[in-house]
């Protein structure tokens, strides 16, 4: 693409993200999760409290999570990519001076690389505990690290039918996201074990399909019966509506390598959506996916990447991961331009094609020397590039 510049890290964004959202344009919002490692170990320590408190952003911007081996980055709403940039460079700015204050580091990456989580220490308050003893050996599945994004969709109705449209691009999603190849040091053969992992939770994977709020209300209230959740908030579907925001939130991606990376799922995620409402408002049906499709579609993402092959839900094809990331810009194109993202959209896919997805760089990182040590180095370099 014309009109591109370097960072100082060397990454291609084109010489202003800057872009002037249309009337129709969603606002949207980004929160990153992270590990504490320790620098010199590199293995996860449950200290996220005193980072945290060496912190100079509000507790609304930075906060902890589920297990103290995490910490949290929450945007404001933004209305463009450079409201969103601004912030995920500040944030994980912030959190690494605090962790080096702390004698700390943070990492980007969707699990554990060392260290057990199982001995995490969970956060204080009675929700977490409660959260905890609910899912007895599978609260470690709640010790992973994603990047949530938030589209503000303020009917609830059209919210569902939003979220009907864009389960066909969600296994797309989850292998350009892919960032957790390595779990507790061992290989998992995976490139995005935060996936697996996560999805072991009875109320967490792809929705279903919905097709209405009654619908969607109904498939809630059988989670709820079946004792599967402890309250509305511990819906953990891939897309699923906010009970206290008028907002749609994708939340299938393992957290970015880089800054520049989450932005590049942010937007594009904003991008699907809004070609989502064009679709809703014009009357087009969603595809017709059955949940198993779409989960073995998932699984097979989760496990190769853009390193191996994406299965189309709809199509049944399993694409290359260039074919993949192809058709997952010709879906998302007509809301990028409606928002003034393509250009740096095509910019930073271009970036994700010449590098590789996060997963495929921890394994590069791990296969010079065969050190679990060196990839968490190289995770942490990574989680400050481009600030």
């Amino acid at each position: 693409m014309e009109n591109r510049s370097t960072t100082a890290h060397g990454q291609w964004l084109p010489a202003s993200t800057h872009t002037r959202t249309t009337a129709r344009s969603p606002t949207f919002g980004v929160e990153e999760e992270f590990f504490v490692v320790d620098p010199r170990t590199r293995r996860i320590l449950s200290r996220a409290p005193e980072l945290l408190s060496r912190a100079r952003m509000p507790d609304e911007r930075l906060s902890g999570e589920f297990s103290r081996v995490q910490v949290e980055a929450n945007s404001p709403v933004c209305e463009t990519a450079d409201d969103a940039l601004r912030f995920l460079r500040a944030a994980r700015g912030e959190l690494a001076r605090s962790a080096d204050e702390a004698g700390l580091a943070v990492a980007a990456t969707g699990t554990a690389v060392i260290g057990d989580t199982s001995a995490a220490l969970v956060s204080d308050g009675p929700r977490y505990a409660d959260i905890a003893a609910h899912a007895g050996a599978l609260r470690t599945s709640h010790i992973v690290c994603g990047c949530h994004v938030h589209v503000g969709i303020p009917d609830r109705e059209t919210a569902v039918a939003v979220s009907d449209h864009l389960r066909r691009w969600l296994p797309f999603l989850v292998a350009l996201s892919a960032n957790s190849p390595f779990h507790a040091g061992v290989d998992t053969g995976y490139a995005s074990w935060r996936s697996i992992t996560w999805n072991r939770l009875p109320s967490a994977g792809p929705p279903p399909m919905l097709r209405s709020l009654a619908e969607h209300e109904r498939a809630v209230r059988a989670l709820s019966s079946a004792g599967a959740i402890l309250d509305r908030h511990m819906v953990y579907w891939d897309v699923r509506l906010s009970d206290h925001l008028p907002t749609l939130e994708i939340r299938v991606g393992d957290v970015a390598a880089t800054a520049e990376e989450a932005l590049l799922f942010a937007v594009l995620a904003r991008g699907l959506a809004t070609r989502a409402l064009a679709d809703v408002h014009h009357g087009r049906p969603a595809p017709e996916i059955t949940d198993q499709t779409l989960r073995a579609a998932m699984w097979r993402a989760a496990r190769d990447g853009l390193e191996g092959s994406v299965p189309d839900p709809l199509t049944g094809e399993c694409l290359p991961g260039a074919y993949a990331l192809e058709r997952l810009w010709n879906a998302a194109l007509p809301g990028l331009s409606a928002n003034g993202d393509a250009d740096l959209v095509s910019a930073l896919l271009d970036r994700a094609r010449e590098a590789g997805t996060g997963a495929a760089r921890q394994r590069s990182a791990y296969a010079r020397r065969g050190y679990l040590t060196d990839v968490v180095d190289h995770v942490v370099r990574g989680t400050r590039e481009g600030l």
